[in-house]
């Protein structure tokens, strides 16, 4: 079975890529993020045309998460992270498929440094964690996938140095990360590629990072032991980033027995 996740940068603006993907690849389940569109203007009915069920929460321009499920509805256990009642970003949903506990996330990318978006970004973050805890304790089966917006370590980034300032590296970022991964979370594209540099999910549009290869990974699956247990490989389907008007983005999965 293929989970994956996929940041699409606009669901409208990439719906060709989506399609091609999943005819393609055909994952079981999928966690998209960024969809930039309100409810109820998702695409649902190309969506389900293509063989999935869909569980979304969206948002008019920005953000916007959804899990999809081939041949099925998910079951929606949530939408919004829990802990902030007046956070209005569209930016986390959870639902049950096949036998797991499934969370598509997009964690706020806190750019610039020191100001209230790089605060809001590391609260979040707490709040996960917080989360987080709670799912464990659950003892399913549970991968919390999506974009991250951290950079683990520097091999994850194509130069550590040019991107020293970028929120996405910082140290509070980057411990606020561990903090959830030592709860018992296991980080699988990175376990099961242990040794491997320019493991990237993301290359920017600017500056030919895709031609030079100049990457970042910041897409991550998180699986609980239950998960980890089940999970026989991991990758990224790095040709989606190279087609015409492909997202930022690559899908990045694990298969799971």
């Amino acid at each position: 079975m293929k989970l994956a996740t996929f940041n699409l940068n606009g669901i409208r603006a990439r719906l060709p890529r989506l399609l091609e993907w999943l005819e393609r690849e055909k994952p079981e389940i999928a966690c998209l993020q960024e969809l930039k569109c309100a409810d109820e203007s998702l695409p649902i009915t190309d969506i389900e045309a293509a063989g999935y069920g869909a569980v979304w929460h969206g948002q008019k321009g920005f953000n916007g998460v959804a899990i999809l499920t081939r041949g099925d509805t998910p079951k929606l256990r949530r939408t919004g992270l829990p802990g902030d009642p007046d956070d209005s970003h569209s930016r986390y949903i959870e639902a049950e498929a096949f036998g797991l506990v499934v969370a598509s996330l997009y964690l706020p990318n806190g750019n610039p440094v020191g100001t209230e978006k790089f605060d809001y970004k590391l609260r979040w973050m707490d709040r996960m964690r917080e989360h987080a805890e709670e799912l464990l304790t659950e003892e399913s089966p549970t991968v919390l996938a999506g974009d991250w917006n951290v950079v683990p370590e520097d091999r994850d980034v194509f130069s550590s140095k040019a991107t020293q300032h970028d929120a996405l590296l910082q140290p509070e970022t980057r411990a606020a990360y561990r903090r959830i991964l030592h709860q018992g979370w296991t980080d699988a594209l990175r376990a099961l590629h242990p040794n491997e540099d320019k493991l990237y999910t993301f290359w920017d549009y600017t500056a030919g990072c895709w031609q030079r290869d100049a990457g970042f990974r910041i897409d991550h699956l998180l699986c609980s032991p239950q998960a980890m247990d089940r999970v026989r490989a991991a990758g990224v389907d790095k040709w989606a980033r190279g087609e015409e008007k492909a997202s930022d983005h690559a899908p990045t999965y694990i298969m799971l027995n």
